[in-house]
């Protein structure tokens, strides 16, 4: 039997959006902390919280523990919904949230103590059309991190800006299945991170005027290691030249000034079709883990990292890193756009610029057991028959994607 189109309609229209779901507004102005932090409390599965425009004034973190709520503002500039947490008392996040199914859209938070929104346990948790910045720019006191989820499946981070992290702009971390996409982070520590993470898609981003401008990382002692997977395609990475102001004892701390891509311990990366240009150290960075540590599970060398198709332009010209200026000396005067401390296996450099290998086995030798030489784009470490292989693409689900049309 046929179903009449109207009654179809109706029925998608009911799935879309659940029965006796209700938007919420808060409008800017005094006791903004209270009915905001409310509104949150009360929303029921299906939601919205509508933030009017204007400044949200806030003393204190906000958090969200309710599932499939959307978070929506009336836009993310100055004319829009600002939560303005210059006079928050303590150092925690903006925003906190911890359940499932959460969209937050159109909406800026300025000056939090800790870090600006962080979701912690959150599936298929949405960041569409946010900013969160430090307005006073680099600073060591500002928080660690801009957009932070963390041990979650299926993340989408589309369009936000994320400006002055300690730490990093835009960080994923101890998650799987992730896209990162269309944003800009600039004047961060590190412009985005993925740590620890499984199958991530980092694309169409501008990463400039960080220390570094992209992160890949694995880490040991977490409770997820073995990060693995990790597409970095399609981004400008450029003039990554802010002198690092991470609070000493953070691992992002170690990231030399002017590098533009950096894949650490992590596995199966590609590097492709990027613009990368003017870092003092290097394009691209490739390095073991090179720290003591004491977890018989963690591997600190990074595999299989392929990189092709890349815009290269000018690099090595003030590395920043242990030895970079005895380097480049003996060099000419600068290093070539690829550096690879020369551990691990199964590189693939496919780019047309030559590499630095160190020549290191073992990353916690350090540079007196280096074995610095170059290596050409057409010697035999070129597996030429990997060269353009792009991966598997991510694919969130449908509805996450539907959510932001």
């Amino acid at each position: 039997m046929r179903v009449p189109y109207f009654y179809a309609a109706m029925m998608l229209a009911a799935i879309a959006s659940p029965l006796g779901a209700k938007t919420i507004p808060v409008a800017a102005g005094e006791g903004a902390q209270e009915r905001l932090q409310e509104a949150l409390i009360l929303a029921e599965p299906g939601d919205t919280v509508e933030l009017g425009a204007g400044i949200f004034k806030l003393t204190d973190g906000l958090s969200l523990d309710v599932p499939r709520i959307t978070v929506r503002g009336a836009g993310a500039d100055e004319a829009g919904s600002v939560l303005d947490f210059t006079g928050q008392m303590g150092a925690g996040e903006g925003l906190l949230v911890t359940s499932d199914d959460v969209l937050l859209r159109d909406f800026a938070v300025l000056n939090t103590k800790g870090d600006g929104i962080k979701s912690k346990g959150a599936d298929r948790i949405i960041y569409h059309q946010l900013r969160v910045e430090w307005t006073a720019g680099p600073k060591e006191s500002n928080g660690a991190y801009g957009i932070y989820p963390v041990e979650s499946a299926d993340v989408l981070i589309d369009s936000v800006y994320v400006r002055g992290a300690s730490d990093a702009g835009i960080y994923v971390g101890q998650s799987r299945n992730i896209i990162v996409r269309d944003s800009i982070a600039m004047e961060n520590v590190a412009g985005i991170e993925i740590e620890n993470s499984y199958d991530a898609d980092v694309t169409g981003n501008i990463a400039t005027r960080n220390t570094g401008g992209i992160l890949v990382f694995d880490l040991p002692n977490l409770p997820q290691m073995g990060g693995r997977n990790v597409r970095v395609f399609g981004n400008i990475v450029t003039g990554n030249m802010t002198p690092n102001f991470a609070p000493k004892g953070n691992i992002v701390a170690s990231v030399p000034t002017g590098t533009g891509i950096l894949v650490m311990a992590n596995r199966d990366v590609r590097i492709f079709d990027n613009v990368i240009d003017d870092h003092g150290t290097a394009n691209i960075m490739i390095i073991g883990y090179r720290y003591p540590f004491d977890d018989p599970k963690y591997n600190p060398l990074p595999r299989g990292v392929i990189t092709y198709g890349n815009q290269h332009g000018r690099a090595g010209f003030a590395p920043a890193m242990d030895g970079g200026k005895e380097l480049a000396t003996a060099a000419g005067g600068s290093l070539p756009p690829v550096f690879w401390d020369g551990s691990g296996e199964d590189m693939v450099f496919g780019d047309a610029v030559d590499v630095l290998t160190l020549g290191l086995t073992d990353p916690q030798a350090g540079l007196a057991a280096a074995k610095p030489a170059p290596i050409a784009p057409a010697d035999a470490v070129v597996v030429k028959a990997r060269v353009g292989d792009g991966g598997k693409p991510i694919i969130l689900p449908e509805a996450m994607e539907a959510r932001i049309r």
